[in-house]
């Protein structure tokens, strides 16, 4: 009796099993692929309009879409949320197409009532173009890049033909504009969202808790930690092929090796130089490499005593032995700049020689400026590794040497790395250390943006504050201008025009570098130095 009952539930048991089995075998889904990216840092907020830090674009870019995108690892533009374009022939007016049926993205704070629409591409130039626009203000007023490219004054008027149609009309032909429009700084938020946050009282929120019409969705962000994304599964371009990415927060160079050795992330950012030997000896681990379209520099604030004066800047040109710095601190991972563009770059000059180290004709010339014992001045080194300076402090002691010998005592100063571009956008420093990657392989991004009088003004990326009209009035020129030959010839002159006024002693041109375990497929090295997860797998 007791064994028959035994029996009896053990078949019932049993046929429950067998019922329940596939249900859980369709419930169950198949194990998520996750990437973890070991991010070198902290973005500084979710809004792209108002950076300019390729952290802080690499946090954005899973979540937000342009009107117009580079292609995968080139610089070709591609369709993004225009599936098609018209310029007209005196290179005045875009008219746009936009896709239809493009979803927006959910959060806690809000559920979307209408797909991506015209609507949502004016408020994304509006809110950086004009003051009187409710989200001008919001997180911050200096959208940057809007600015330092002379955007204000190029933009006439912003149309909304229809639903699925936008006109953008400029007072002047720009030839870079439609690759502008692929950059960082132009991804498109959501107005319903805008409208929606701005009614709670909480405009800040489209900013912390963003929404995309990108392939990510943010799920989590605990800064200096981690950033959690996952697939956004109605995305236009078809859902990612991995389910979970993770960027890992993780400053140290050596930290990050150590993560990517044991596979506690798959892909890093700028590799320590010291660390490459063994990288590189790891059976587990790819390292992909390609030229950098960067340069790191030393600006000298030309608006500051003594540094108004071009025979100083010359005479600390002279006076730094640049290839001992990069010998010393790249190794194998850079070469010495002569101009403020990469020789990877169209229009660089080769002809331009670079000046010589001399210290002896660097003291002649401090004192024929009238500073025969030399000076004191700050010299500012960045806190953060990046890929056309991976060791700021480093160099600046060897500087420090360098200088000390001509008379020059400089004291090196750092602050935290947000801190430290708005001082220097702010032009607080004397000398200071930065660089730049890039962003859309066009010479304007380099020359207009970094040396232009639109950027020289406080909280622009023209941190030497250089405005010189002999200067200014060939990169403005040669931005109107569309025969690339023609364009060539202008900027081959300003940068002859830049090694004459050295308002920058340029360091260092460096190589990108990126290793990468085996289990990745198809990470492509961005030539701006990117990083997108968008058609990357896993094994």
């Amino acid at each position: 009796m007791i064994r028959s009952l035994s029996r009896m539930r053990f078949s019932k048991a049993a046929l429950l099993c067998a019922m329940a089995l596939p249900a859980a075998m369709t419930l169950t889904p198949v194990a998520a692929k996750t990437l973890v990216f070991c991010s070198e840092g902290s973005p500084e907020n979710f809004y792209p309009g108002i950076n300019t830090t390729g952290t802080s674009f690499d946090a954005g870019e899973q979540i937000y879409d342009n009107i117009v995108k580079f292609e995968r690892g080139g610089t070709a533009v591609q369709p993004g949320l225009a599936e098609k374009w018209t310029i007209s022939k005196d290179g005045l007016e875009y008219t746009f197409n936009l896709r239809k049926g493009v979803k927006w993205q959910s959060n806690k704070n809000f559920t979307p009532t209408r797909d991506f629409n015209a609507d949502d591409i004016l408020f994304m130039l509006e809110r950086q173009w004009k003051e009187n626009d409710p989200y001008f203000k919001v997180t911050s007023s200096n959208h940057s890049y809007f600015n330092d490219m002379g955007m204000p004054k190029l933009i006439k008027s912003v149309d909304k033909v229809d639903e699925y149609t936008v006109k953008i009309t400029l007072n002047a032909p720009e030839a870079p504009f439609l690759a502008n429009l692929a950059m960082s700084f132009a991804g498109v938020q959501s107005k319903e969202y805008a409208i929606a946050m701005l009614k709670a009282g909480t405009p800040e929120k489209i900013d912390q808790d963003p929404i995309g019409t990108g392939p990510f969705q943010l799920v989590q962000y605990q800064k200096d930690a981690i950033i959690r994304y996952k697939a956004f599964d109605k995305y236009w371009g078809g859902k990612a092929k991995i389910d979970d990415l993770i960027f890992s927060i993780t400053p140290d160079a050596s930290v990050r090796w150590a993560k990517l050795q044991k596979g506690e992330c798959q892909v890093m950012p700028y590799p320590n130089p010291a660390d490459l030997e063994a990288i590189r000896k790891d059976t587990n681990v790819k390292v992909l490499e390609q030229a950098g379209l960067n340069v790191g520099y030393l600006a000298y604030n030309t608006t500051k005593k003594p540094f108004d004066d071009v025979r100083v800047r010359k005479a600390i040109n002279m006076a730094i032995d640049k290839k001992a710095i990069v010998s010393a601190v790249y190794l194998s991972t850079g070469v010495p700049a002569t101009n403020p563009i990469p020789p990877t770059q169209w229009s660089y000059n080769k002809s331009i020689k670079d000046d010589a180290f001399n210290p002896e004709e660097a003291k002649k010339l401090l004192a024929a400026a009238g500073y025969p014992n030399g000076f004191t001045t700050d010299l500012w080194a960045m806190p953060v590794q990046r890929p056309y300076n991976p060791n700021a402090k480093r160099i600046a002691e060897l500087m420090q040497a360098d200088l000390a010998k001509v008379g020059v005592k400089a004291e090196i100063k750092s602050f935290e790395w947000g801190e430290y571009r708005k001082r220097m956008q702010a032009g607080e420093h004397q000398m200071g250390m930065l660089g730049w990657t890039g962003d859309n392989g066009d010479p304007d991004n380099f020359l207009h943006t970094l040396l232009g009088c639109d950027s020289a003004k406080a909280g622009g990326s023209n941190v030497a504050k250089f405005c010189y009209k002999p200067f200014d009035d060939i990169v403005v020129k040669a931005k109107t201008v569309s025969n690339v030959a023609e364009r060539t010839k202008l900027y081959e002159k300003a940068q002859v025009i830049f090694k004459e006024q050295a308002p920058w002693f340029t360091i260092a041109h460096a190589v990108q570098l990126k290793p990468v375990r085996n289990e990745v497929i198809d990470f492509k090295l961005s030539p701006f130095g990117r990083h997108t997860f968008y058609g990357v797998d896993i094994k």
